[in-house]
């Protein structure tokens, strides 16, 4: 993988002096990129490149042009197909063996449609000199980041947001309302970043930026299609056949690779498939977290099977030590970030490519939640709407009136009240489990100060509700099927905007490329031909897949309980939580901050330790991480970390 960053001025030549921002721009992203560095500046447009070298060492350095120096292409990422698109391509004048040249020669057969031709994980910048059009793409699901600044002058881009903040006329503010929806799914889902003016360019979408301004258009509308008349046994063979493809494909390296192996079903099949490619040497890595749900000894049975060089590590017993440097990587206080990071040091050591697990939940049904919206969807069928809007969303409300007379200990047993009070309401059903709360707003003066509650009361004070990020994929007569609906929900919401921003910041934070099998093209729609129904058999989570699997792994890795891979927030909170809470939290610096309401933080780090205030345990945990994100972002220049944490050149 790589990092890119560029700017383009609409009407004309750029300021003078934009190198020195472009450079500056590359130098926040070192780590993306520490085998090489590369800049090209035209007709307006700046490009810049940080190279992790993967594929074509030699002579795969970017920016790369077309001989007639008419194009010029900045990209991270990996082309799976690019030796059939380069056999489709012929008549192009080829250079290197790289898959960035394959980018090139596409565009120029194809146009700005080529991006629907590539599986892959990639973003990329494509400057087309004769036409002064820059071309911006980012893959399907999202697995590469794209940042977007655009004024009435200029659009800037880059892999991560503070390369765009090094750009002089890039202001420092708070998404309110990202940070809203950001405090009810500790994630921020969407377009839209905690940093007001910065987006993400959506995945699946290219974006053309020329003299008349920007314009963007989706390239990939994939509608899942369920196959019927189709056996079991078919799926199971078809299962097998398209993960063994994917894996195969996303082998293709001139350095060592190997693999993230948490212990589970997911992580272990690919290590499996890896074995009946005959790939020899694999090289696997697995993280403890001192708790009880450990599965290092899962991940070592694995291992053992497949004869692989194993190497477990344990986290640090006090692991909050390296929030505010995981922070400023990841870009967004992310609850799970810390573990990932601290994997991804590790395996860095030892390769320079990682294959992992991602996305087999969310093809398979692999979730806890996946259990309850199967369950519950008869509730949803036999409930009228008018039922649940004059009667269950009343009763809803008088749930939380009523709970909050109670020990916090209660609230989970308020909760589950109001989760039975959703039936008919999908996406509420969904917004619960997931633990968002503004459908009740009462709950702003719980959790918000001053700043949060502008003009406010107890109303959403024009905040927007956050169930609106799922309802679209909630499809409603003779077509709904909850569990369906919301394994695609979750595929183009949590998975991108949670997991795999978080996978690709702390694999890139130490120059480590992690790819993603099962987001392969053909894997995704096949997993989504199958009928939801076959994918769960009662209750047993991933039951096709897994019998897909009988054989190919172990019995007590298939019959396993799933864990996720995370701290427990009720051991963590009696680890290092509450006491960096306490020190950083204090009564002056939150009210002097003003988002947050200190009574509620006050109350939880006095409230006996208790496995049921997992909720609460986040909720602070997250109220922390803010506190140091906008000390390095808002109230700092955002550089602070650079000399410390990511050693470029150049940073003052």
């Amino acid at each position: 993988m790589c990092g890119v960053a560029g700017f383009f001025y609409f009407g004309g030549e750029a300021p003078e002096g934009a190198g020195e921002p472009l450079r500056r721009m590359s130098a926040l992203m070192a780590h993306r990129g520490p085998d090489g560095e590369g800049f090209f500046m035209g007709d307006g447009v700046g490009l810049a490149h940080r190279r992790l070298a993967i594929i074509d060492l030699q002579t795969g350095a970017q920016p790369m042009a077309s001989p007639d120096n008419r194009l010029h292409v900045v990209y991270n990422g990996e082309i799976y197909n690019f030796r059939e698109l380069r056999a489709q391509l012929t008549e192009y004048p080829y250079q290197t063996q790289s898959d960035t040249e394959v980018l090139l020669a596409a565009y120029d057969r194809w146009g700005e449609d080529f991006p629907s031709r590539l599986n892959g994980i990639f973003a990329f910048a494509l400057w087309d000199a004769a036409r002064r059009r820059l071309l911006l793409a980012r893959d399907p699901f999202g697995v590469k980041p794209l940042h977007l600044h655009v004024n009435d002058r200029r659009i800037a881009f880059a892999s991560e947001i503070k390369s765009l903040l090094a750009l002089p006329d890039v202001s420092r503010e708070v998404n309110r309302q990202v940070l809203h929806d950001f405090m009810n799914v500790r994630y921020a889902p969407g377009p839209e970043t905690l940093f007001a003016g910065v987006t993400r360019l959506e995945p699946g979408c290219v974006l053309m930026a020329d003299a008349r301004g920007v314009h963007r258009k989706k390239y990939f509308d994939f509608t899942p299609q369920v196959e019927e008349g189709v056996s079991e046994a078919e799926w199971r063979e078809r299962i097998v056949d398209a993960v063994k493809t994917a894996v195969g494909r996303q082998l293709m390296s001139d350095v060592p690779l190997g693999v993230h192996l948490s212990g589970g079903l997911d992580s272990g099949t690919i290590v499996a498939m890896m074995h009946e490619l005959g790939v020899s040497g694999v090289k696997t890595f697995s993280l403890g977290f001192n708790e009880p749900t450990d599965e290092l000894e899962d991940a070592a049975i694995v291992a053992r099977r497949f004869g692989t060089a194993h190497f477990p590590v344990s986290i640090d017993p006090e692991p909050l030590r390296l929030m505010e440097e995981v922070i400023w990587h990841v870009e967004e206080p992310q609850v799970n970030m810390i573990q990932g990071y601290y994997i991804a040091r590790h395996t860095a050591r030892h390769v320079k490519v990682v294959l992992g697990g991602l996305g087999g939940d969310e093809l398979f049904a692999g979730y806890i939640n996946n259990v309850f919206l199967k369950m519950f969807a008869w509730g949803h069928r036999l409930t009228p709407r008018a039922v649940q809007d004059a009667l269950l969303a009343p009763l809803s409300r008088l749930a939380f009136a009523l709970g909050g007379r109670f020990d916090m200990r209660w609230d989970e047993h308020r909760r589950g009240a109001q989760l039975l009070c959703a039936a008919g309401a999908p996406e509420r059903f969904y917004a619960i489990l997931r633990n968002v709360w503004d459908h009740d707003p009462g709950m702003l003066r719980v959790l918000y100060g001053e700043r949060m509650l502008e003009g406010g009361g107890d109303r959403l004070r024009g905040y927007l509700p956050t169930v609106r990020h799922f309802a679209p994929y909630f499809r409603s007569g003779s077509r709904s099927d909850v569990l369906s609906d919301s394994l695609w929900l979750e595929c183009n919401t949590k998975l991108i905007d949670d997991f795999l921003l978080s996978e690709d910041r702390v694999s890139m934070a130490h120059g480590l490329e992690a790819r993603v099998p099962f987001l392969d093209l053909d894997l995704v729609r096949l997993a989504f031909s199958i009928p939801a129904r076959l994918k769960m058999r009662g209750t047993e989570t991933k039951s096709l897949f897994r019998n897909a699997m009988r054989g190919r792994l172990p019995e007590s890795i298939l019959n396993k309980k799933k864990w996720g891979f995370a701290f427990s927030p009720y051991h963590q909170f009696q680890k290092d939580l509450k006491r960096a809470v306490a020190d950083q939290l204090t009564e002056r610096a939150v009210k002097e901050l003003g988002f947050f309401n200190y009574d509620f933080i006050r109350g939880v780090l006095e409230h006996p330790p208790h496995p049921r205030l997992r909720w609460h345990y986040f909720m602070i945990w997250v109220m922390l991480g803010f506190h140091q994100w906008h000390d390095l972002f808002i109230k700092g220049d955002g550089f602070g970390g650079c000399r410390d944490w990511n050693r470029a050149g150049g940073i003052e």
